[in-house]
């Protein structure tokens, strides 16, 4: 299929991100994803993963990409995208785990508060939300490449920029959702889990 969209760093992060998954997802069932961009990630985990309904989501611009993947690969569980900006209107289905890979970075700071805040309407008690990407803790950079990657972020967009884990655990918790886990990844980027409140 032509102009199909490709990530490069998707191809080469998969894996890893997989291994995780197959252990935190291992007893869930309707994962929502948030700006699931070409579809790698979905198609590869959908298959990979066949006991999980695998929602997509993207604003509107980047779902005809996606859902060439998604159309190519013809997964049963990978059901047709949905349009999702992060501060309009969200689906009305619940989930029990949500996934998101290289998004927060991308985001204005007030639209990762607006996830953050709006993820109780989309999840069951003792959900997961499991969130991929590069990040700052206690403030500083993690490595050199991260620091030239912030830099280039903010000559992209201004509003741009490495998140740090103290302010995301900050707006998770107000959300009703503890941090309980934290994987360092390759590339100097994290994977990291948080799990709502039963109560």
């Amino acid at each position: 299929m032509t102009g199909k969209p490709y990530s490069a760093a998707s191809d080469r992060n998969r894996e890893p991100i997989l291994t995780v998954l197959r252990t935190w997802f291992a007893d869930r069932r309707h994962v929502l994803e948030i700006g699931s961009g070409t579809g790698q990630h979905a198609v590869h985990f959908a298959a990979a993963m066949p006991h999980l309904v695998w929602q997509c989501s993207d604003r509107e611009e980047n779902l005809a990409g996606l859902r060439q993947w998604l159309e190519e690969a013809a997964l049963p569980n990978t059901p047709q995208p949905l349009k999702l900006d992060v501060t309009d209107a969200w689906p009305n289905d619940r989930y029990d785990a949500i996934f998101s890979a290289n998004t927060l970075h991308i985001m204005a700071w007030p639209e990762v508060e607006r996830m953050f805040a709006a993820l109780p309407s989309v999840t069951v008690a003792g959900a997961y939300v499991g969130i991929y990407g590069p990040f700052n803790i206690d403030g500083r950079f993690t490595s050199d490449s991260n620091a030239a990657f912030d830099r280039e972020l903010k000559t992209r967009a201004t509003h741009m920029g490495i998140r740090d884990t103290a302010a995301v655990d900050a707006l998770a918790a107000s959300a009703g959702f503890d941090l309980t886990d934290d994987m360092t990844m390759p590339a100097n980027n994290r994977l990291r889990l948080w799990k709502r409140r039963l109560a």
